[in-house]
């Protein structure tokens, strides 16, 4: 008779706590720019003109935000630490245009914003290799 293996990569994962930390805070950022667009565009880095135009795109964005914690969630949750090494990998792409956005509109001058974004983008490379080298059998 053939024995499953059960999956233990999970909660008990450095990995994975540092994947759910971002998935949770870019929920919470995307909960933000739908709820208070200008404090959310304040907290990127780019503040936003209080137009009805211009807070449609603060909930264009914020509703980004929360589908891509949404799906690194998802991957989490089911514990598939391959999958979830290749979506978050992919999204390191985000912090990257996010801090050259910041950096093309305030220039060199906003050191806060540009180490924000930088730092995230860094903090989720390391993660990523953190997953791919995760064991799922462990």
């Amino acid at each position: 008779m053939k024995t499953q293996t059960m999956n233990s990569w999970g909660p008990r994962s450095a990995s994975y706590w540092l994947t759910a930390l971002v998935a949770i805070g870019i929920i919470f950022l995307g909960l933000r720019f739908m709820l208070a667009p200008g404090a959310g565009a304040e907290g990127f880095g780019i503040p936003l003109a209080v137009t009805k135009e211009a807070i449609a795109y603060g909930w264009i964005k914020g509703i980004r935000d929360i589908f891509s914690g949404i799906v690194v969630l998802i991957f989490l949750i089911t514990r598939m630490p391959r999958a979830t090494a290749f979506a978050f990998g992919a999204a390191i792409i985000i912090p990257v245009s996010d801090c050259l956005t910041v950096l093309a509109v305030n220039g060199a001058k906003d050191i806060t914003h540009l180490l924000i974004h930088g730092i995230t983008a860094v903090y989720m490379v390391v993660t990523t290799i953190l997953l791919f080298k995760a064991n799922p059998k462990n």
